[in-house]
């Protein structure tokens, strides 16, 4: 049984990008299933002050979200070789921040838990994604995390002073 445990941190990657590759097939056309749920959450930030927010061009756009989640797929995907695990790590930081996102507004926005009136599908598998994410982070992948932290730190931090 402990061999077969080894590849639930690889299934989990592989359910998350299946999901965010679903997920783009409405997304990228501008299904009308889409329309109505970014257009509910664009009439709640204009509410807020904040109109076109979630709008075709705004910040948090069909296509910025669907943009992160393509990334987070990949990485998720690329991460299942063996020397590329960091990336994985980094595929679930992009899934875990992304789904964080959408159960938060799931929850507390008048888009509600099922505004495709699917039965709560897409809040289900938003909150499945999330869980996977943070497991992968938090307990499988920790180490890879760390390890793609410190290359990225090394990247964006200081110079080395010349002697």
């Amino acid at each position: 049984m402990k061999r077969y445990l080894k590849y639930v941190p690889d299934l989990m990657a592989v359910f998350m990008a299946v999901i965010f590759l679903d997920s783009l097939r409405f997304k990228f056309t501008d299904h009308p299933k889409t329309q109505v749920i970014f257009g509910l959450l664009d009439g709640w930030a204009a509410g807020l002050g904040a109109a076109g927010l979630f709008g075709h061009t705004g910040l948090f756009s069909q296509y910025v979200i669907g943009s992160i989640e393509l990334l987070a797929a990949a990485l998720l995907i690329v991460g299942l070789h063996p020397r590329f695990k960091p990336l994985q790590a980094g595929g679930a930081l992009a899934g875990l921040l992304v789904m964080t996102g959408a159960v938060s507004f799931h929850l507390f926005t008048p888009l509600g838990t099922d505004p495709n009136h699917d039965g709560g599908g897409l809040f289900i598998a938003a909150c499945t994604n999330l869980a996977f994410a943070a497991l992968l982070l938090g307990l499988f992948r920790r180490d890879a995390f760390l390890d793609l932290a410190k290359r990225v730190a090394a990247v964006f931090g200081p110079a080395p002073r010349a002697a």
